[in-house]
């Protein structure tokens, strides 16, 4: 089993994960119930901050609605009328989302009606890849030449430089142990900090085993590992969540064998209809995918409130001063 249907962000047990492993201190979780059955998950502002939050961080892909779908004609009124009785203080910060997603503007307008002024920001750049017909192989002919003959030539080198192999764990078993032993010893020798915190992968590891979404892929040489990659696969979508390679083996280009072979994996072995590589705009992504979207952020000040107020206004300011940031660099380029 692939765990509840719809997205995997918006999940019930995805929601419990994160707050009592995704942060440092798990935060209060307030539910704004924005329809029966429906809630948009919610947690007090960081330390020095005001109002509420999404109850989201760096690990969520998207944020959106816990619970059954929302149906057309959906009282939204009735949703932004509601969260005057939370305590936030007039202040609401959602991210990150889907701007297309159908229960967001009609929440906005609603909003706007009940006094609140709202403005929507970029969050990232998410880059992703419709499985084409003809699965892996069609995708990757349509690849970058320079990458293709990169992977080639990392497979060339990894045969001359020993016996290599990649393992993919998915279920709970000595396989995944020894898998998971395995990232994190690479994930401790590649450029990359120290997950905060800590617990939060190896929680977020068995909770995906357990529900069938997990693709922990695993690149050795002889019996050293060099790549690790966490993917998470549910709802016909393969999520790219976490990679690292062992630092100073770039000639081998563990990294990118590692992904060509997860590719594969996820486009002919789970015939998934995507492949998402969540947030970010490294310039590498454009090689392995071929489409690219935004992903937003929506803010909300109630002006009936004076921290609503001061927020919008310093909001205003900000948003204006990055306006004129911008127009005067494009004015220095050209």
């Amino acid at each position: 089993m692939s765990g509840e249907a719809g997205e995997l962000f918006q999940q019930a047990d995805w929601f419990s994960l994160l707050q009592a492993k995704g942060f440092e201190h798990a935060p209060q979780r307030l539910d704004w119930a924005i329809a029966p059955g429906t809630a948009l998950p919610l947690m007090p502002a960081a330390a020095g901050g005001a109002g509420l939050v999404s109850l989201s961080n760096y690990y969520s892909g998207l944020y959106g609605p816990q619970g059954v779908a929302l149906a057309p004609g959906w009282d939204a009124t009735a949703a932004a009328q509601t969260l005057r009785r939370l305590p936030g203080r007039g202040i609401l910060r959602l991210q990150p989302l889907d701007a297309d997603a159908p229960w967001l503007a009609p929440l906005e307008t609603a909003l706007r009606a009940q006094g609140w002024w709202t403005d929507r920001f970029f969050a990232f750049g998410n880059w992703h890849q419709p499985v084409p017909d003809g699965g892996f192989a069609t995708y990757w002919a349509a690849r970058p030449s320079p990458l293709r003959h990169s992977v080639e030539r990392g497979q060339r080198r990894l045969a001359r430089a020993g016996r290599w192999r990649i393992d993919i764990a998915q279920a709970p078993g000595p396989e995944l142990t020894r898998a998971a032993a395995a990232y994190q010893q690479v994930y401790a020798q590649s450029w990359k900090t120290p997950e905060v915190p800590a617990g939060f992968v190896p929680a977020l590891i068995d909770w995906a085993a357990e529900r069938g979404m997990l693709r922990l892929g695993v690149l050795w040489l002889d019996d050293t590992p060099l790549a690790a990659q966490l993917w998470l696969t549910q709802g016909g979508v393969a999520r790219i969540f976490k990679l690292a390679y062992v630092q100073g083996q770039e000639k081998l280009s563990p990294g990118s064998v590692l992904t060509a072979a997860m590719m594969a994996h996820a486009m002919d072995v789970d015939r998934v209809a995507e492949v998402d590589y969540l947030s970010g705009d490294d310039a590498y992504k454009a090689d392995w995918m071929a489409a690219r979207r935004e992903r937003i952020g929506l803010v909300a000040f109630d002006l009936r409130t004076l921290a609503g107020l001061i927020a919008a206004a310093r909001h205003w300011v900000g948003a204006g001063l990055r306006r004129l940031r911008r127009q005067r660099g494009a004015a220095s380029r050209g």
